[in-house]
């Protein structure tokens, strides 16, 4: 096979990069979305274990207890990358019959990749 100037291959390698490029950026896209649908499996079963005894878990449910709020709303007020220590401190919240959990590391990154699958579209 017959070397080609340089050209030559120069300019193929950056043809190769502008083409194929977009699919690289895609399939890390891809990657992202399914490491965070993963993470965000794991928040809601942490959340159905710790939480949805009091508080609305989905989209449209009310909450068991009356003065624990829906996650789909605490996550309009709060945003969710602020709740992080929180959270590995031991939430605190205003009404005195809510326990205090402390979480693990990757349960927080599990719960607050939750939260923000319930936030708006922006947020996704």
């Amino acid at each position: 096979m017959k070397a080609l100037p340089l050209k030559v291959a120069a300019s193929v390698v950056a043809l190769a990069g502008v083409l194929l490029g977009p699919v690289v950026v895609v399939a890390q896209r891809s990657e992202d979305q399914a490491l965070q649908a993963e993470l965000a499996a794991k928040g809601l079963a942490i959340v159905k274990d710790k939480c949805a005894s009091c508080h609305a878990t989905g989209m449209d449910d009310a909450s068991p207890h009356e003065k624990a709020p829906p996650f789909r709303d605490i996550v309009t007020r709060y945003p969710s990358e602020n709740l992080a220590e929180a959270l590995a401190e031991g939430i605190v919240s205003g009404h005195p019959d809510m326990p205090v959990f402390v979480f693990e590391p990757d349960e927080i990154e599990g719960f607050i990749a939750y939260l923000d699958s319930l936030g708006p579209e922006t947020q996704k």
